[in-house]
């Protein structure tokens, strides 16, 4: 099933409606209090420990997880109803995204019960944050070819060497779930030799250099690892199965709905000046897209309901992510089609700053989690078809 398109449709569930009611009435309480204002594609730029710590007492971080780990055994339509409230609110959730994301899941699948015991806890309480140590300078969307080392010193340890970049909120994060090159490039198998290892970025030799974006925000990094010991029991999972391991990790990074709902708010916006003033030319772009959106949840569901199921629906996540990514792009020009909105950060119009805020991140939308052009080569030979 994991290699097909179809997927059996995410049944409706009473308990992910009532937790959404729940996060519904937190939010709207923490915006009447000023404790955050909504912004556009807040998974990335939205760094709030404080907010993330709200959360985790609430039990909305760790959410599937065994409560031996700080989690709570919800499932996995219950975390989706979570993440989609908290997206659609644009609310800051980027410090914690990630470890919730996929580095927990990681961890519960191919971590140690020490790895398990130490960190798990922490994530599930919004106190641990995690980056993706996964692109690197001249690389591309071409993780084999992958240049940062690390090999073994005589205390057993690993000595990494390279760098990585796109590591979003590096500065603001505790680990990095890094893939190496472990053993020596294979011409046969560019796959084979790569692991992954678990880095504390506080470890001595590390260098978190910024990476602004047009606005001047600082969301992405390079970091640079020289000769940065890293302890021996710190290997995830096992020695040369990095690439595998990584697969399996970016389908939960490409079919959540983060991959759609980037740009919400600014649709929120759009949809609430059109009460106020409706044109019939502006409705009928809320309608298409409003559609597109609905068939994208849709989607997306299906596949939570196949990872509750103990699946790893990689095709189908990465259709979601590439159409997904697209749909966010071309929120942005369908309304600037109809309005007559000069896009501005400094604007009092609403409108105006959620549409500057979307354009100013649009260049990332298609590149974050693998290129469009990558994941479409992926689903062709998923089908067959290369």
């Amino acid at each position: 099933m994991s290699n097909s398109l179809t997927l059996a449709a995410a049944p409706r569930s009473e308990a992910a409606e009532a937790v959404r009611a729940e996060v519904r009435g937190f939010l709207a309480a923490e915006l009447a209090a000023g404790a955050f204002t909504t912004h556009v594609d807040t998974w990335l730029s939205g760094v709030d420990p404080a907010f993330s710590r709200k959360l985790g007492e609430r039990g909305w971080l760790g959410m599937t997880w065994p409560r031996r780990y700080g989690g709570h055994e919800r499932s996995a339509m219950e975390r989706y109803a979570v993440t989609e409230e908290l997206l659609a609110a644009g609310a800051p959730v980027a410090a914690h995204w990630i470890a919730d994301r996929q580095s927990g899941p990681a961890l519960l699948r191919y971590g140690t019960e020490e790895q398990r015991q130490s960190i798990l806890p922490r994530i599930a309480a919004g106190e641990c944050y995690f980056v993706i140590g996964m692109s690197e300078p001249d690389s591309g969307s071409d993780l084999a070819s992958i240049r940062t080392r690390a090999v073994r010193n005589s205390a057993g340890d690993w000595v990494v060497n390279g760098a990585k970049v796109w590591t979003s909120n590096a500065h603001a994060s505790h680990y990095a779930i890094t893939l190496v090159r472990s053993s020596p490039a294979d011409p046969s198998d560019r796959h084979a030799g790569l692991s992954q290892l678990l880095v504390d970025l506080s470890l001595p030799g590390i260098a978190i250099n910024p990476i602004r974006i047009l606005d001047g925000g600082h969301h992405f990094n390079e970091v640079v690892f020289t000769d940065v010991v890293v302890p021996g029991d710190m290997l995830l999972g096992t020695e040369g199965a990095g690439w595998h391991q990584v697969t399996a990790e970016l389908a939960f990074e490409r079919s959540g709905p983060e991959r759609f709902l980037s740009t919400y708010p600014l649709v929120a916006e759009f949809a609430r000046r059109l009460v106020a003033s409706p044109d019939p030319a502006a409705l009928a772009t809320l309608g298409r897209l409003s559609a597109r959106l609905l068939a994208l949840r849709q989607m997306s569901l299906r596949i939570a309901a196949a990872l509750d199921r103990g699946e790893l629906p990689d095709i189908p996540a990465a259709l979601v992510k590439d159409v997904g990514t697209t749909f966010e792009g071309d929120v942005i020009e369908e309304i600037r089609r109809v309005v007559d909105v000069s896009p501005s950060m400094d604007s009092p119009d609403p409108l105006a700053r959620a549409m500057a805020e979307a354009q100013l991140h649009a260049p990332g939308y298609t590149l974050r989690g693998g290129t469009n052009e990558i994941l479409r080569g992926i689903v062709a030979r998923g089908l067959g078809l290369r």
